[in-house]
């Protein structure tokens, strides 16, 4: 007699997709099998398994993924308008399988996927495909040097302004790569003495990386949980948060938690910067995170004695009685 085992379902969140397994898209259906890039797959894996997190991160190996299939492509004798073959036999087809079969995209990866299409678009009809493919693979690196680099460069300069030569305790969230340049910045090149509260939450753990990234520096550096940051607010002058898009109506995108922060923040009147790249502007409106979002895998949530491996966020099997020794082992059995 088998037993009926209901879904953990939250009727709330029914309608957005439902997290993928992590080694199915490594078999590509016969219908793709052909034409599916060996570069998009491992892509669309990392992405998947988060071993490449972050807005900057998963924008900067999509672009590089393009150029690497840019320089391998060669347009079919027949087609007519290499620019309409591009689109639809390369660039389409990446995208769609990273979103549909991997993870739904970023803001800036769609910011940047359409800046390609455009310059895909722009290109002459009569230009040789050499001569085009250079062009592409120029604006490609134009586009992660200014949009990305030089971006970083400049929220450094100014933002690294408004902390103190001397004395302040800085609180950062989670791990944004504009931060931790901030903050690096201002210990070894402004020489500038304080001191970050860096706070983390389950299941990613990412302010570990911010953690290990800001110690190696030199920067004193105390790690709390999301919980129990209420215990130190009182110590923090500043807090620096990353932005993973900027909507139109001035509403900030950023990694589940930040909104508790902001809000401590505020409710202890202290000042809070938002560092987010201009690529990173979205026309669209959100004034809630149901409608949408992404779902992670419960599984995740639900271990309790686990440790994270290394920088892919991945758990390995808990440590000590097994996993059958985990306080949460047997949840989805629960009526």
């Amino acid at each position: 007699m088998h037993r009926l085992v209901i879904p953990k379902e939250v009727s709330l969140f029914s309608h957005l997709p439902k997290p993928k397994d992590a080694d199915t898209h490594l078999v590509p259906s016969p219908a793709n099998k052909n034409s599916i890039h060996p570069a998009i797959q491992t892509l669309g894996h990392l992405y998947q398994t988060h071993a490449i997190i972050g807005g900057n991160a998963r924008c900067r190996a999509m672009l590089q993924a393009f150029a690497l299939l840019l320089q391998t492509y060669t347009p079919p004798e027949t087609s007519r308008d290499f620019r309409h073959d591009l689109d639809h036999s390369l660039l389409k087809p990446a995208f769609q399988y990273w979103t549909t079969q991997c993870r739904p995209h970023s803001v800036s990866m769609g910011n940047a996927f359409s800046f390609l299409k455009l310059a895909v678009a722009n290109l002459s009809r009569d230009l040789a495909w050499d001569a085009a493919r250079d062009h592409l693979l120029e604006s490609i690196e134009a586009y992660v040097t200014e949009r990305i680099e030089f971006a970083g460069k400049a929220i450094s300069r100014h933002a690294g302004s408004k902390i103190a030569p001397c004395g302040d305790v800085v609180l950062v969230y989670g791990k944004s790569e504009v931060i931790n340049r901030l903050l690096l910045d201002a210990a070894l090149v402004d020489k500038k003495i304080f001191r970050v509260i860096v706070v983390d939450s389950r299941p990613m753990l990412e302010g570990r990386d911010t953690l290990e990234i800001l110690s190696r520096a030199g920067i004193p550096c105390t790690y709390v949980l999301l919980n129990a940051l209420s215990y130190l607010m009182r110590d923090v002058t500043k807090v620096f948060l990353g932005g993973a898009a900027l909507m139109s109506n001035g509403s900030v995108l950023s990694r589940i938690g930040t909104a508790c922060v902001a809000l401590l923040a505020n409710s202890n009147r202290i000042p809070l910067l938002v560092a987010c790249e201009t690529y990173k502007i979205c026309s669209r409106v959100q004034l809630e995170s149901i409608t949408s979002n992404e779902l992670g895998d419960a599984e995740e949530v639900a271990c309790t004695d686990c440790a994270r491996t290394a920088s892919s966020n991945r758990w390995r099997e808990p440590v000590g009685e097994g996993k059958d020794g985990d306080i949460l082992s047997d949840w989805k059995d629960q009526p």
